[in-house]
């Protein structure tokens, strides 16, 4: 999922009434699970989901109340109760919401999660609900990583750090936490909801042309870091690739040498030639990537196989795991229905990982 938190430091400049909901606990069916969340304005929808239709809806209208007041509270919904509408199918679940009415007080916390996450630094972010009245409740925010620990009393921090620990020991995106927590003889209890960040996912894409134009547009879509290599100036542009999160001019071969390659890597290989292919494929073979695809027919791709194999360039083992002829097999014709195999191949293998 996009970082919704990295969205509120975007905006901190454009608007002060940002309302951020997030689901804090589930049950039965409902339209999405614990960690979801969603940003609204004044204007309506920012970013996010937490299912949408009636409920998200009822949050907004919830939401705009709250942005005046700026109260934090809580929103429970019984969806076979509390949640009706002929023109929509009920899940049938229970779902509760926690609306915080001012996120941009915790400015420097999601800016810590912002360079976290720009250093490919996974950590957890803490929410700390305190009761005030019945109606509103009092919001803190706290980020911890492996090396980095929040100003939090300690009596919290010693039930609070190995949870954090395990979460970080075992990622899990969807692993999201609640922990009810109080000082012996100090009023009120709070409730610690403890949500893993992860960094995004990093898409490779070796070469800027039709098909590398369409992945980098589909890779951000579908929550991934986005990188885009070609010698090409004029296709490795910001102006031809507005999706990219990164440009590299340079030689693929050398670019693809440079790459790090671990297990959150994605490449594909989209470049304007077979021997372009070829050297960007060189450095791939062996490493820890989640996923190395290279497009090519049938015949090219046997043919670059023989060559690999006596050139002992690759082993067959290691050959074996390129996903080529890149894509899922749906009779795709189009630039954009082989951009859309591929990315259906590529979500595939990353939930499958999950």
């Amino acid at each position: 999922m996009k970082n919704i938190y990295l969205k509120i430091v975007e905006m901190q400049g454009e608007s002060t009434d940002l309302i951020l909901a997030t689901v804090i606990s589930t049950t039965g069916s409902t339209p999405q699970k614990p960690g979801s969340s969603i940003l609204f304005n004044t204007k309506g929808l920012v970013s996010g989901t937490i299912g949408g239709g009636v409920v998200e809806n009822e949050v907004h209208n919830f939401a705009l109340k709250k942005i005046l007041s700026k109260k934090s509270g809580y929103l429970h919904f019984n969806l076979n109760k509390d949640v009706s509408n002929k023109d929509e199918a009920i899940c049938g679940g229970k779902i509760s919401i926690l609306v915080d009415a001012n996120p941009l007080y915790h400015l420097n916390v999601f800016r810590e999660i912002g360079k976290s996450m720009s250093e490919r630094i996974p950590g957890v972010l803490i929410t700390m609900v305190t009761n005030v009245r019945e109606t509103e409740v009092l919001v803190n925010r706290y980020w911890m990583t492996g090396s980095t620990k929040p100003q939090l009393p300690g009596q919290f921090m010693e039930k609070i750090e190995p949870e954090v620990m395990s979460m970080l020991a075992t990622p899990d995106g969807y692993d999201f936490r609640k922990m009810e927590l109080s000082i012996p003889g100090e009023e009120p209890s709070s409730t610690f909801f403890l949500e893993p960040v992860f960094p995004l996912k990093h898409l490779v894409i070796a070469g800027a042309g039709h098909i590398g134009k369409v992945m980098s547009h589909l890779g951000k879509m579908l929550d991934f870091d986005v990188t885009v290599i070609d010698d090409r100036r004029e296709f490795a542009s910001a102006d031809n690739l507005p999706d990219a999160d990164n440009i590299i001019v340079k030689d693929v071969g050398k670019a693809m040498q440079e790459v790090e390659k671990n297990s959150d890597t994605y490449i594909v290989i989209v470049t304007r030639g077979h021997s372009n292919d070829a050297e960007a494929l060189k450095p791939c073979i062996g490493s820890n990537t989640a996923y190395v695809g290279m497009i090519g027919s049938r015949a090219k791709t046997a043919k670059m196989h023989k060559v690999f194999i006596e050139k002992k360039w690759a082993k067959e083992e290691q050959w074996n795991r390129i996903f080529t002829p890149i894509g899922l097999e749906i009779g795709s014709k189009t630039v954009e229905e082989i951009g859309i195999s591929i990315a259906a191949q590529l979500v595939m293998i990353r939930n499958k990982k999950k």
